[in-house]
């Protein structure tokens, strides 16, 4: 049966990461010094994969030497997850400030990839003006998930946070990710109805990149494809700082991506966000190494979930590096959610070698 999420309630995944973070953190931090991080003219003899990365929670970071081990993996990036305000109590912890030293010694970026509407668009402000959030089909005003994207007092109150967060949680690459609920409902209301959820999100990421780059000129911000923001914007055109990051989270992790008659669909998905965004900026967030991921699957057929050990296949992972790579992607990371000390005392270290020095050593054949 193929590995996928297909049949596990998504929200388990939110609220497992939410509270798994909320374990391992504790309030303002600073950032690492982004001028270690400056670009570089591009030589023949550079890694095709700029960005070669792991997405981490403070509990994973706090439990087992990932900076270490990512510099000796050849890794460039660390991001870390879950949302603003949970990452931000980290910063300030002595732990959150010592992995930012390390990082910067180590030449490792930060980045901040983070589930950020409640952050950004606090629920409480549903009193003052419920038009801010989203319409239902049935025509009622609610605040569980994202926005009204319509509703101009609420892009405003989301990029001005945006913005507060990005002062607080800096970006050694310059690059932001602010996701949206995603695979939640967006809204219904009669502007916003006729546009898809894809196009509902780039809205509000072409409204929050111009905000980010009146503070940071460097900034780009990501659109995340995802579940029911697979297919590609039809009605809004991206902001030229906007880029694609695509996770293909229902993928089947015996085969390579998009190979097997039933996955076509999702290729035909990341081609066709490739033709709107275009392919030099974008980013494949994988889920190669999430612990978490399969944890969440072992709990099929009624199972109590438990840690196992990663399937991971380097035949598989190298043909993944070929679809994406030939395809011109440029930027790679993976979920490592539940890769600690606890991990390695079970399973021994994790593929992380194979992984960082896979990416590295690709080259377009």
């Amino acid at each position: 049966m193929p590995l996928s999420l297909s049949n596990i309630n998504h929200t388990s995944r939110r609220k497992f990461l939410g509270h798994t973070v909320l374990a391992g953190a504790s309030c303002l931090g600073t950032g690492s010094a982004a001028n270690v991080f400056a670009k570089k003219k591009q030589t023949a003899t550079e890694p095709h994969f700029k960005t070669r990365g792991v997405i981490l929670l403070p509990s994973d970071i706090t439990n087992w030497s990932w900076v270490e081990k990512a510099k000796q993996a050849g890794l460039t990036t660390i991001g870390t997850h879950f949302s603003p305000d949970q990452v931000k109590e980290f910063f300030a912890t002595k732990e959150g400030i010592a992995f930012q030293k390390k990082c910067k010694t180590a030449g490792i970026a930060i980045e901040h990839e983070l589930h950020s509407m409640k952050n950004l668009l606090p629920r409480n402000l549903f009193k003052k003006d419920p038009t801010m959030f989203r319409m239902t089909k049935k025509g009622e005003r609610k605040n569980d998930w994202n926005l009204c994207v319509h509703s101009k007092n609420a892009i405003e109150v989301v990029c001005e946070n945006a913005v507060k967060y990005a002062k607080i949680l800096k970006s050694d690459t310059g690059r932001y990710f602010y996701w949206i609920d995603d695979a939640k409902p967006m809204c219904f209301c009669s502007k916003c109805k006729g546009l898809s959820p894809s196009d509902q999100a780039l809205l509000l990421n072409n409204a929050m990149v111009k905000s980010l780059r009146a503070y940071d000129s460097r900034a780009t911000l990501a659109h995340l494809s995802y579940r029911n923001t697979f297919s590609a914007p039809t009605q809004i055109k991206p902001d030229p700082n906007v880029f694609l990051e695509f996770a293909p989270i229902e993928r089947d992790y015996k085969k390579p991506f998009g190979t097997s008659a039933k996955e076509k669909i999702w290729l035909q998905h990341l081609d066709a966000n490739l033709e709107v965004f275009g392919a030099k900026n974008a980013q494949v967030l994988e889920y190669w190494l999430d612990a978490s991921l399969f944890y969440r699957m072992s709990s099929r057929g009624g199972h109590k979930p438990r840690l196992v050990r990663l399937p991971w296949d380097q035949k598989v992972f190298e043909g993944d590096l070929d679809i994406y790579g030939k395809r011109g992607i440029r930027h790679v990371t993976t979920f490592a959610i539940k890769v600690h000390q606890g991990y390695v005392d079970k399973f021994g270290e994790p593929p992380l070698m194979a992984y960082g020095q896979g990416l590295k050593n690709w080259r377009r054949s």
